[in-house]
């Protein structure tokens, strides 16, 4: 598909109900062509954030996948580069005694990409045990950080008992609180689970290497990594150092003869850059291999008294009761893989309530050109947003704000999975969403670049809707 009739498909008008029509048009044979690998096609920032941010992945991928190629550990060497720590002993114990293994993967945009470094990854783990069945799944979720994984980790990897599990999010946020609760569920749930810390980077950050330094979003997962006696990988090493020796261009919208082009954007890999962090992983793997003995992992106190330890998500119907103006509506393709059904309402003053005791709660919903606003109740008084999330995070405190609206830039003619959290002091809470009769200004949020589709199509956004697909909790429900 190319570029023309991608946008084509995007383009057209919208059906009145989302199954007959959004789901009708977001048909799964659009995927490949949205995916991370594809970025090399795309010519500007917009379109790479829209290509990484297309929907949901299938949950298993083959390891075996001839769009990848199987890389190498190379010639680069920096003992700076992998922190074995305590390895990943339980992982190499059953592949070297023929066992069945499975690898996970979590993390943003670029775990979820399909040349980014996570097919590659298990291709080589499959080359260090060829007679190993190997099963591989992508829980990368584009665009989001450690405050969504945290909620969906159980959801997305930990009921599929994995061995082993690569966490990636440094280049979204880097948020240590939410880093800590991926790692503390995944002890609790299994102290015999692996657990390997990999480190992205974002454009500028080659230099921070090349300087002999580490980002400073990354040293602060590295203490949440060694506080646990996790292995880590520096991914982008490498990168920095050919980038300093003139050999490669970090970012680059064209091709330079005898140079390699790492991305586009500065963040998301095209396939030459996946490779470069997918034989970082190797050479750890090597490292790792010869920590073999079976051990069951310790659970230190916490560093973050607040760490995201009790986060979780919950199918709609499970946790909320919902008013009249809602129905349950399948989702079989772009989102299947995350919702196996969404809640949805377009009449103004639709709500749904929940209970639950904790410190946060949440949505998870698809964002698009109708996406509306919402009113927010807990125990009983409406409760203003502040108009900033927290750094790293999608987490709003109370405010001024009197609406979360769920519309941004980034629904811009097209849909994608997107979330937001309101912080709580700890309790019993009841809160009720509702949708607004207040529309948002969305020629103004858009900006002065995003505006051609909304004039074209202005019915497109002339609407109040919301596509509800998990409630994210941290704390339990009542």
């Amino acid at each position: 598909m190319n570029r023309q009739q991608l946008k084509s498909a995007t383009q057209r008008r919208p059906d009145k109900g989302y199954a007959a029509g959004f789901l009708k048009r977001t048909c799964l044979s659009l995927l490949p062509a949205l995916l991370c690998m594809h970025a090399a096609h795309a010519q500007t920032a917009e379109e790479l954030i829209a290509a990484s941010q297309a929907g949901a992945s299938p949950l298993y991928f083959d390891v075996h996948t001839a769009n990848v190629p199987l890389v190498t550990t190379g010639s680069f060497r920096d003992e700076r580069e992998c922190n074995v720590r305590k390895g990943l002993p339980n992982f190499f114990h059953k592949a070297l005694n023929g066992k069945t293994v499975t690898a996970g993967f979590i993390g943003g945009s670029i775990t979820q990409g399909s040349a980014c470094y996570r097919p590659q990854t298990a291709k080589y783990l499959q080359s260090m045990f060829p007679g190993v069945t190997l099963k591989a799944l992508n829980a990368g979720v584009s665009g989001t950080g450690t405050d969504l994984g945290a909620c969906r980790l159980h959801d997305q990897l930990l009921q599929y008992h994995p061995d082993l599990i690569f966490v990636e999010f440094a280049v979204n946020g880097a948020y240590a609180p939410g880093m800590e609760g991926i790692i503390r569920q995944i002890r609790q749930f299994d102290p015999e689970i692996d657990i390997c810390l990999i480190y992205t980077i974002s454009n500028g950050q080659t230099k921070i290497y090349a300087e002999g330094d580490v980002p400073e979003n990354i040293a602060g997962l590295e203490k949440v990594a060694a506080h646990y006696g996790i292995p880590s990988i520096h991914l982008g090493m490498e990168a920095a150092m050919l980038e300093k020796s003139g050999e490669l261009h970090w970012k680059h919208n064209g091709d330079v003869p005898g140079k390699i082009i790492f991305s586009r954007d500065g963040i998301h890999p095209l396939p030459a850059g996946g490779n470069l962090y997918a034989a970082a992983i190797a050479r750890g793997m090597q490292q790792m291999k010869k920590l073999n003995t079976p051990l069951r992992h310790a659970i230190p106190a916490p560093l973050f008294p607040d760490n995201w330890e009790d986060a979780g998500m919950y199918a709609p119907l499970e946790l909320a009761q919902f008013s009249e103006g809602w129905q349950k509506t399948a989702t079989r393709q772009q989102f299947a893989a995350w919702f196996p059904y969404i809640m949805e309402a377009s009449a103004p003053g639709a709500s749904f309530t929940f209970r639950f005791n904790g410190t946060a709660f949440g949505l998870f919903t698809i964002g698009g050109p109708e996406a509306g606003q919402l009113g927010i109740t807990v125990d009983g008084k409406p409760l203003p947003l502040s108009t900033r999330p927290l750094p790293g995070t999608r987490i709003f405190r109370p405010g001024e704000q009197p609406w979360l609206n769920l519309f941004n830039s980034y629904c811009n003619n097209r849909y994608r999975g997107q979330h937001d959290l309101v912080a709580l002091p700890p309790g019993d809470h009841t809160v009720t969403i509702q949708l607004s009769t207040e529309k948002a200004d969305k020629v103004k949020i858009l900006g002065a670049q995003r505006q051609e589709d909304i004039l074209q199509h202005p019915e497109k956004y002339d609407r109040t809707v919301i596509y509800l697909g998990k409630i994210l909790l941290r704390g339990r429900r009542i």
